[in-house]
């Protein structure tokens, strides 16, 4: 995507993306002034990224709501994309937990990779939309847990994010906040292409003691971390959910790694540390490498492996 311009008046969809034509340019970012909070200081973190242009902290004028090249967020009362409007204070209160960041991500075309791939994004629109006592309920966590996980790093940029009414291009926050939405653009969309590629190489392996597993047969090049993203397929994948292990590239060998999907202990792998092909396993019993590349032989030890019902604790 780019970072100065873009209109939602034509768009088009390009593998799972919203890509925007045209060429008009945004003025400013608008956004509440007084406390801040994470669903606008990372909405207009998107913002800057994308556009490049700097925010003021302020309410919006009519002229602001109604100009297009104005983008008004977490204020205003209005969500319409074509005018790039993102407020969600109008929504009903039954409405589904919705926050600002919400509408700028589905904005951009990164939503339904957000809240597959961003594990933190549901519990912000909580937040934001219910509160940390509904939050913490849902999360089924007592009400002070939420607090024990604020840390400086938040504190800080809020803090000093709401301290001024205008952040400019090459100010210290200006520049991280665009950092930010960059990282996040990036995070997404490199997990698309890594999950793209998983389905075009990876296979679900049925193992006759009554298992799955997900296997990665090495590729050329061989991507630099072969794992990354694996379980992550496993579980937004259909066909790939119900997988017990995984099989994937050795990045040091030539072989392969085996390892448990969510730790599950019925895959016990010092069960085969003895094989004259197998050069680790953790004595954790939850991974192991060994040097085969056969796919026959690679499902013997993950057999060999299997405790089933007999898992240990």
């Amino acid at each position: 995507m780019g970072s100065n311009g873009g209109s939602l008046h034509e768009a088009v969809d390009l593998a799972g993306y919203v890509v925007f034509l045209g060429c008009m340019s945004i003025e400013r970012i608008v956004t509440h002034p007084g406390g801040a909070h994470k669903d606008d200081f990372l909405a207009c973190s998107l913002l800057v990224h994308h556009f490049g242009v700097g925010i003021d902290r302020r309410e919006p004028s009519e002229e602001d709501v109604a100009n297009p090249n104005v983008c008004v967020v977490d204020v205003g009362e209005e969500h319409d994309e074509e005018k790039r409007n993102f407020d969600h204070h109008q929504f009903p209160r039954d409405y589904e937990p919705t926050c600002a960041l919400s509408l700028v991500l589905r904005y951009l075309g990164l939503y339904e990779d957000a809240r597959l791939y961003c594990d933190w994004l549901e519990t912000a629109e909580w937040m934001d939309t219910r509160g940390p006592v509904k939050t913490a309920k849902w999360l089924g966590v007592e009400r002070d847990a939420m607090a024990k996980l604020n840390s400086p790093i938040d504190v800080t940029m809020l803090r000093r994010f709401a301290k001024q009414d205008k952040h400019e291009p090459g100010e210290p926050i200006w520049e991280l906040m665009k950092m930010m939405g960059s990282d996040l653009v990036e995070y997404l969309e490199g997990m698309r292409a890594r999950m793209n590629f998983i389905s075009e190489h990876a296979q679900v392996w049925e193992i006759e003691e009554g298992f799955k597993v997900l296997f990665m047969p090495r590729t050329e090049p061989l991507p630099t971390e072969p794992s990354a993203g694996l379980g992550r397929y496993i579980e937004s994948v259909e066909e790939a959910q119900g997988c017990v292990g995984m099989v994937y590239p050795d990045r040091r060998g030539e072989g392969y790694g085996l390892t448990r999907f969510n730790d599950d202990l019925r895959l016990e792998f010092t069960r085969v540390e003895a094989e004259n092909d197998v050069h680790f396993a953790h004595v954790a019993g939850f991974v192991a490498k060994t040097s085969a590349t056969e796919e026959s032989r690679l499902r013997e030890l993950l057999a060999m492996s299997w405790l089933g019902g007999a898992a240990k604790e």
